[in-house]
């Protein structure tokens, strides 16, 4: 049986967690962050649980090592 392979950009982009959850960043983190309120550049900071099951899904299937280490 061939090894499995990551997708790379995907493992770039997303964590899961321990209970398996999906994390994502929030968009706008790293472009045009002179304008914004100090107080929403620090919630860039956290990571957002990806809410949507199926898409959720789909990111353990491109990258099914992710949450293991």
């Amino acid at each position: 049986m061939p090894k499995l392979k990551t997708h790379k950009a995907t493992s770039k982009r997303f964590k899961i967690t321990a209970t398996g959850k999906v994390m994502r960043t929030h968009i706008g983190k790293s472009h045009l962050r002179r304008r914004k309120s100090k107080r929403a550049k620090r919630s860039f900071d956290r990571r957002v649980e990806v809410t949507s099951s199926p898409r959720a899904k789909k990111i353990k299937h491109l990258a099914p090592t992710l949450g293991q280490k």
